[in-house]
């Protein structure tokens, strides 16, 4: 009897500690994946205006062009990103851009590609960064954006501007679709294109090069935080 009643008790305390294991197990799971959506806080409110600088990191500006190589059956796209990118974004209550406090530059200087080759030649003989260090660009007007800006959410976004080059300023769109992140932080990624010469630029004209396509894209990807 006393084996049987000591046999009933550690069975009892092995359920018992396995029950407690359990959980303990599922508690650890909940807390490592945080609160459900719904016990989420609210978002801070939207504001009107916004003052907002440019992340350096997770922000770049690439160019793209499709150039042919010689003994290649197809073209390629040549890609140079420098991720050396600042700048203010500021939007006045109205909802118009604070021309004058806002601006993107992008440092040419330190534009990579997969080939050191290209970049030392489009540094030099296209761009001349020794001359013309930088790509700024100052907008001027924007669309699409809510008169309260949020703090969730998406937004399809145009924006113009004034796009300098080489030394030369013209005048651009861009368009994309913006983010807007509960932490503060705006995202998006936008694109333009335009020839060589719109900016004064050389093609590219090197022994391995069989021909260069005269369009250009450029893509700035940005990442913005307000304060």
């Amino acid at each position: 009897m006393t084996l049987h009643a000591s046999n009933r008790g550690l069975t009892t305390l092995t359920s018992h500690f396995l029950l407690l294991a359990a959980a303990l197990a599922v508690a650890t799971q909940l807390l490592a994946q945080g609160p459900p959506p719904g016990n989420q806080p609210p978002p801070p409110p939207p504001t009107a205006g916004m003052n907002a600088t440019i992340d350096s990191d997770g922000s770049s500006a690439t160019y793209i062009v499709t150039e042919q190589l010689v003994g290649i059956n197809f073209p390629n796209d040549a890609e140079g990103t420098t991720p050396t990118v600042s700048g203010n974004f500021v939007i006045a209550p109205d909802g118009s851009i604070s021309v004058g406090s806002s601006e993107f530059i992008a440092d040419l200087r330190n534009l990579k590609s997969d080939q050191e080759q290209r970049d030392g030649y489009i540094r030099k003989n296209v761009l001349e960064t020794d001359k013309f260090p930088t790509a700024e660009f100052l907008p001027t007007k924007i669309e699409g954006l809510p008169k309260m800006i949020p703090f969730t959410g998406q937004a399809g976004v145009q924006v113009t501007g004034n796009l300098t080059v080489h030394g030369v300023t013209k005048e651009v769109t861009f368009q994309c679709i913006t983010t807007f992140n509960r932490n503060g932080t705006i995202a998006g990624r936008v694109k333009t294109t335009f020839n060589f010469a719109t900016f004064g630029l050389n093609k590219p004209t090197i022994a391995r090069l069989m021909s260069v396509d005269d369009k250009i894209t450029l893509e700035l990807v940005f990442r913005l935080k307000r304060s």
